[in-house]
C-alpha cells in the first residue's frame, strides 16, 4: 500500500465539506416542501342543521271513474233475444224498453190460463147453484144432511179452483211482461251484452247502467296499504291528463275478497260534488296521506353510500371535520329524502359537495346562518 501524504488528506476533507455544504440546503428545501404539502386542505361545502318533525307519507294510486250506483239489467226468464234497442252511451228514462224476448210461448201460456179461469168460474157457478138448492131443501126437510154436506164441499172446491186459475193467469201475465226488459231508473248505458238473435239465460247481463246520482273513484289497492291506512282518510282525486280538475272523497266500500289475479282489493271512493269533467271511465290519480311519522327532511343531494347503505356526511361543530353516518331513508324522490333513523336534532348535514369529501377532512361551511355555524 502506498503512503498517503498530508496534502492528499487535507484535500479530501476539503472536498467532503464542500459536498456537505451543497447537500444541506437541498435537504432543507425538501423538508419545507413536505411541510407545505402536509397542511390540511379545507374544502368549502354547504350544510344544513336538521330537526325532526312529523310528516305524513303520501301514497298515490291510479284508478278510474265509475258510477256510485251501477246495475246490470237482466231478464227474469230465458228466451231468444229478438230486439236490442240501446247502445253504449245511450241515456235511459224510467220505463224505457231496453230489450225484448220472443214471447210466443208466454202468450200461449197466457191464453191457456185465461181458458182455465173461465172453466173454473163455470164450475163455481154450477157448484153454487147446487149448494143453494140443497140448502133450501134441507131447511124444508126434503133432503139429507149428507147431500147438503157434499154440496158444501163441491162449492168450496170450485171456489179454490177459481182462485188457483186466477193466480195462474196472473203468473202468465207476468211472464209475458218479463219478455220486455225495462229501465227502472234514469242512467247511462256503460256496457251491453248479447245481441239480437242470441238465446239468453235467467239473470244474464243484457246491459249495464250507471245511474246518475253519484260518482266513485275506483282503485286497486294492495293489502298492506289497506292495513296501514287511517280509519277514515280523505282522498284527493285528480284527472290524470288534467291535474287542475280536482275532487275529494272518502272510502265508501272495500271489497271483502282480493282479486284472484292481482291479489289487490277494489276500493271505491265516494266523490263529493265531482266536476263534470270527471266522466265515467276517465283515468284519475288518487292521493292519500298515511299516518304522520317523525322524520328528518334533507335534500336528496346530501345522500351518499357507505357499506352498501345510504349515508350522509356529518360536520363536527368543534373541529369542523366530517364523518360518514349510515341513515334509514323512509321516503325518497329526486328533490328530497326523509330520514327516519340515524340523525339527531341539531346535526349538521353536508348538502352539497359530498362526493369530494373523505373522513376527517376539514370543511368550511357556506350558506348557513351565523347562529347555526359550529
Amino acid at each position: 500500500m502506498r503512503p498517503v501524504s498530508f496534502f492528499t488528506l487535507a484535500l479530501r476533507k476539503r472536498r467532503a465539506s464542500i459536498a456537505l455544504i451543497l447537500v444541506v440546503p437541498c435537504l432543507l428545501a425538501a423538508c419545507s416542501r413536505e411541510e407545505e404539502k402536509s397542511e390540511p386542505e379545507i374544502r368549502p361545502v354547504r350544510a344544513l342543521k336538521v330537526e325532526r318533525r312529523d310528516t305524513g307519507v303520501p301514497v298515490t294510486l291510479t284508478g278510474r271513474i265509475a258510477a256510485e250506483d251501477e246495475v246490470s239489467l237482466a231478464f227474469r226468464i230465458s228466451g231468444r233475444l229478438i230486439k236490442m234497442d240501446v247502445n253504449v252511451g245511450d241515456r235511459l228514462t224510467p220505463g224505457q224498453v231496453v230489450a225484448q224476448l220472443d214471447s210466443v210461448n208466454e202468450q200461449n201460456a197466457l191464453r191457456a190460463a185465461r181458458a182455465n179461469l173461465t172453466a173454473a168460474q163455470g164450475q163455481l157457478t154450477q157448484a153454487r147453484n147446487h149448494f143453494e138448492r140443497q140448502d133450501t131443501l134441507l131447511k124444508q126437510g126434503w133432503t139429507t144432511r149428507v147431500n147438503h154436506d157434499q154440496a158444501v164441499q163441491a162449492l168450496q172446491t170450485a171456489e179454490s179452483q177459481v182462485e188457483a186459475a186466477e193466480a195462474q193467469l196472473k203468473t202468465a201475465q207476468d211472464q209475458v211482461g218479463f219478455t220486455d226488459l225495462k229501465a227502472d231508473a234514469p242512467g247511462v248505458v256503460t256496457e251491453i251484452g248479447p245481441r239480437a238473435g242470441e238465446v239468453v239465460q235467467v239473470g244474464q247481463m243484457i246491459a249495464r247502467v250507471a245511474r246518475q246520482d253519484g260518482r266513485d273513484a275506483v282503485f286497486d289497492v294492495p293489502a298492506q296499504l289497506i292495513r296501514a291506512a287511517p280509519s277514515d282518510p280523505l282522498i284527493t282525486v285528480t284527472l290524470s291528463d288534467d291535474p287542475n280538475v280536482v275532487a275529494e272523497g272518502r272510502v265508501r266500500e272495500v271489497a271483502p275478497q282480493a282479486n284472484p289475479v292481482t291479489r289487490t282489493f277494489e276500493v271505491k271512493v265516494g266523490l263529493t260534488n265531482p266536476p263534470a269533467a270527471m266522466r265515467l271511465g276517465a283515468t284519475v290519480v288518487g292521493r292519500m296521506d298515511l299516518a304522520a311519522v317523525s322524520v328528518f327532511e334533507i335534500p336528496a343531494s346530501a345522500l351518499t353510500r357507505s357499506n352498501q347503505q345510504p349515508s350522509v356526511w356529518i360536520v363536527d361543530p368543534k373541529t369542523n371535520t366530517v364523518a360518514l353516518r349510515n341513515v334509514d331513508v323512509v321516503r325518497f324522490d329526486q328533490n328530497q329524502a326523509s330520514v327516519g333513523y340515524g340523525l339527531e336534532n341539531g346535526d349538521i348535514v353536508v348538502t352539497a359537495g359530498v362526493q369530494a369529501l373523505h373522513p376527517g377532512q376539514q370543511v368550511r361551511l357556506l350558506g348557513m346562518n351565523p347562529s347555526t355555524k359550529p
